[in-house]
C-alpha cells in the first residue's frame, strides 16, 4: 500500500496519469529513472551497445581508409585518372610492348598540348613501361619506368604515406641523363647505393637487344612495395630513345580536374584521337572494381557487431520484465494502458541504446582520428604479402564525421527495434495476475 501510495502522490507521473494527465514525456521520465534501479545491468547494456558501436564505426573507417589508398595508389602508378594506349598494346599489354606507340609514334609533345587543351584535363603525361633483364646482380628482372620527373612530382606525390618526393637517397634522374632511381627494396636486395653503375638489357620496338649501363643517382621509397622492389626509374626521354620510339610514347596517363568525371571525359579524348587508341579510367580496375563490389560484405560484418549486442538488450529486457512482473501489476491497476506499458520498457531501451551509441560514437571517433594522423603498418597484417596488391605499405584511417553519424544511427535504430518483442511481451501480463506474484 505504501508503494502505490508513492506512486500516486503528487509528483509521480504514474499519480498524474491516474488523474489523467500522463504522457510520453512521463513514460520516458519513468524509463529514465528505472536505469538507475540496477546500475550493474545499465552499465553492461550501454557498454555492448558502446563496443558494437565502435567496431562498427572503426571497420568502417578502415575500410575507407583502404579504399582511397588503392584508388590513390592506382591514380598514381596504374592509370592516371584516364590510360590512354593503342590498340596493338591493349592486345598483347602482359607483355608491356613498345612496338605500339600511340598515334603510330607522332611528336608526344603534339599529342599532350591536344589533350590538355580540353576543358576538365589538368595535365597529360607520357609514360614507358617495359621488362629489363639486369647483369651481374642478384636481381635478374624489374620493370624499368620512363617518366618525366620534374612534371609528375609537380602533380602528385610519389611518396603516398608521407606525400613527398619519396627521394631517400640522392635524387631523381634529370631529363636526358644516362641515370637512374632504384627503390630501397631493390637496393637492398642487389646491395646497389648511389653511384653503382646498373646494366641492364631491354627489347626495343625493332625487336633489338638494348644494352643500357646507367649510373644509380638515388634511391627512393614510394611506399608502394611493388615499386620499392622491382621497379628502375628513368628519364622519359632517354628510354624513348633507347627503346627507338622516335617522338612517341607508349602510354598517356591523362589525369583530370575532378576525377569523378572520367566517363564523361571519355568521349572527347576519344573523339579527339580517333578509333586506334584504346581509353581505361581508374575505375575500371580490377581491385577498385572488386573492393567497391565487395560492400555488401563489410555490411555483413558491421551487421553480426550489432546484433550480438541488440541480442544482449533483448535479454536485459526480458530480465527487466521478469523482474518487475508486480511493478507491471501496479502500473495497470492505476490505470496504464498496454500501449503506454510497452512505452515505458521500449523507452528504457532507447535510452540505453542511444547511451551506448552516443558512447561507441566518441571512442569510435578518438580512435579513428588518431588513426588518420598516424598511419598503421600494413605489413604487420600482410606478414609483407601481397606484393602486386596495390595499396601502400601503411594504411591511413579515415576521421568521418559521416561515419561517425551513421555508426551512432545504426547503434540506436538496430539495438532499439530489437527491443520491440520484449516490450511488447510486458503489454500482455494481466494486472491481477502479476499481483499475485
Amino acid at each position: 500500500m505504501e508503494v502505490m501510495k508513492g506512486l500516486e502522490s503528487k509528483g509521480s507521473p504514474i499519480g498524474r496519469k491516474a488523474r489523467g494527465g500522463s504522457g510520453s514525456l512521463d513514460l520516458l521520465l519513468i524509463a529514465y529513472r528505472n536505469l538507475n534501479r540496477n546500475r550493474r545491468r545499465t552499465i553492461l547494456c550501454v557498454v555492448a551497445v558502446a563496443l558494437a558501436v565502435f567496431f562498427n564505426i572503426f571497420m568502417q573507417s578502415w575500410i575507407e581508409g583502404m579504399y582511397k589508398s588503392i584508388e590513390e595508389v592506382v591514380q598514381t602508378f596504374e592509370t592516371g585518372h584516364l590510360q590512354l594506349v593503342s590498340k596493338g598494346f591493349e592486345e598483347e599489354k602482359e607483355y608491356l610492348p613498345v612496338q605500339f606507340p600511340l598515334e603510330d609514334g607522332k611528336a608526344v609533345e603534339d599529342l599532350v598540348s591536344r589533350i590538355e587543351t580540353l576543358p576538365g584535363v589538368k595535365a597529360a603525361l607520357p609514360r614507358i613501361v617495359t621488362y629489363a633483364s639486369l647483369f651481374d646482380s642478384v636481381v635478374k628482372h624489374a620493370i624499368v619506368w620512363g617518366i618525366e620527373g620534374e612534371r609528375e612530382l609537380s602533380l602528385h606525390p610519389l611518396n603516398l604515406t608521407e606525400r613527398g618526393s619519396g627521394m631517400v637517397e640522392g635524387r631523381f634522374p634529370r631529363k636526358g641523363e644516362n641515370a637512374c632511381a632504384v627503390g630501397v627494396g631493390f637496393a637492398g636486395k642487389a646491395g646497389i647505393r648511389v653511384g653503382d653503375r646498373l646494366p641492364f638489357k631491354m627489347v626495343s620496338a625493332q625487336f633489338s637487344d638494348k644494352f643500357w649501363n646507367p649510373e644509380v643517382v638515388g634511391i627512393f621509397k614510394f611506399d608502394y612495395r611493388k615499386y620499392d622492389e622491382g621497379v628502375i626509374l628513368v628519364p622519359f626521354d632517354r628510354l624513348q630513345r633507347i627503346l627507338v620510339l622516335g617522338e612517341g610514347t607508349q602510354q598517356l596517363f591523362i589525369y583530370l580536374e575532378d576525377a569523378a568525371y572520367v566517363e564523361e571525359m571519355k568521349q572527347p579524348i576519344q573523339a579527339l584521337l580517333g578509333e586506334g587508341s584504346v581509353i581505361h579510367s581508374w575505375k575500371e580496375n580490377y581491385w577498385v572494381a572488386y573492393l567497391r563490389n565487395s560492400t555488401f560484405l563489410f555490411v555483413i560484418i558491421f551487421s553480426v557487431f550489432q546484433i550480438v549486442a541488440s541480442f544482449l538488450i533483448i535479454n536485459t529486457i526480458v530480465m527487466v520484465i521478469h523482474e518487475r512482473i508486480k511493478e507491471i501489476g501496479m502500473m495497470g491497476a492505476l490505470g496504464m494502458t498496454r500501449g503506454e506499458i510497452v512505452q515505458v520498457f521500449f523507452f528504457e531501451a532507447v535510452l540505453l541504446s542511444v547511451f551506448g551509441a552516443f558512447a561507441g560514437s566518441l571512442l569510435g571517433g578518438i580512435v579513428t582520428w588518431i588513426g588518420s594522423l598516424f598511419p598503421l603498418d600494413m605489413e604487420m597484417f600482410t606478414g609483407g604479402g601481397m606484393k602486386d596488391f596495390p595499396i601502400s605499405g601503411t594504411l591511413i584511417l579515415t576521421f568521418s564525421v559521416q561515419i561517425l553519424g551513421k555508426g551512432f544511427l545504426f547503434g540506436v535504430v538496430v539495438s532499439a527495434l530489437c527491443t520491440l518483442f520484449p516490450s511488447l511481451k510486458s503489454a500482455f501480463i494481466e494486472p491481477v495476475e502479476a499481483l499475485r506474484r
